[in-house]
């Protein structure tokens, strides 16, 4: 497991590393974005790879790995989203930002550690449209928890979802480097 922890320290980087340039260009713009705008955004990037898994006529030239980048950050996104509310206008700073996203990142690492621990590594024999399947299915959970306005009976709620998208896609991530 000490490898995994290492492995995803490293996509985390990178992912981390697009939302700082991102920021740096378009500053916090996101931070207007209602959670249902960030779930669309996540469920777009998700059907992409499928497509991308599905068809192997490509009329432009991007591979699943950008599409998972995206959907890690704009999952953090959301998290924070969820922490913080949605905002009227862009109001964080580059560095406020990052600590917010490095905090939703620990978050989300504890809980891979733990399932990781309890499940054995299992999602190492998994395959990458499985994990893609996967992040689907919590986007379909978190739409309809959304047209629920938030509520469930004996389900997670909406952030436990986005922590495991998080989670498959970094899986994925691995995999596919």
């Amino acid at each position: 497991m000490q490898a995994t922890s290492k492995q995803y320290d490293e996509v985390i980087f990178k992912c981390r590393s697009l939302y700082i340039k991102k920021l740096c260009d378009y500053g916090s713009a996101w931070r207007i974005l209602r959670l249902p705008s960030l779930t669309d955004q996540i469920f777009i990037k998700a059907q992409r790879i499928r497509q991308l898994q599905e068809n192997p006529i490509r009329k432009i030239q991007e591979d699943e790995i950008g599409e998972f980048i995206g959907i890690i950050n704009y999952a953090i996104m959301a998290l924070i989203q969820l922490e913080k509310g949605v905002a009227e206008q862009p109001d964080l700073t580059v560095d406020e930002a990052a600590v917010l996203y490095d905090k939703q990142v620990a978050v989300t690492k504890a809980l891979m550690e733990d399932k990781n621990h309890d499940y054995g590594e299992a999602w190492r024999e998994m395959r990458i449209s499985s994990l893609t399947d996967l992040i689907l299915q919590k986007l379909l959970r978190v739409k309809q928890i959304e047209d629920n306005k938030g509520k469930t009976l004996v389900s997670e709620g909406i952030d436990a979802n986005y922590h495991d998208m998080v989670n498959y896609a970094v899986f994925a991530l691995i995999k596919l480097t």
